[in-house]
């Protein structure tokens, strides 16, 4: 599992320049929460037998209970990729144009 101190913490997020913030973006049922899942556990935050079933970002009660995501849930990872930290954002399956719009002004190109 990842374990930085707050230190390693706050000295890669002043690092802006490698920072990317990213989004996935797909139709309904088309793996965007197994995708997470999978990032999340290469990242070290959860176990690698656990990707795909855990659902690391669906935090609210209904979408655990309806196995669908809801609100958009951010989670920062950490990989060693020439330097650069990724930002990760995922998006409901539900039309809130609102939302998405908002989404896509945060992502990078």
């Amino acid at each position: 599992m990842v374990n930085f101190t707050v230190d390693e913490i706050r000295t890669m997020m002043d690092k802006k320049r490698n920072i990317r913030n990213m989004s996935v973006i797909a139709h309904v049922d088309h793996g965007k929460s197994t995708l997470t899942d999978s990032l999340v556990s290469k990242a070290g935050i959860i176990a690698s037998a656990k990707a795909g079933e855990t659902r690391f970002t669906d935090t609210r009660k209904d979408e655990q209970e309806r196995c669908i995501t809801i609100k958009s849930t951010a989670i920062s990872m950490f990989f060693e990729l020439e330097d650069k930290d990724l930002m990760f954002i995922t998006n409901p399956d539900q039309r809130d144009k609102g939302e998405k719009g908002f989404l896509i002004n945060l992502i990078d190109p």
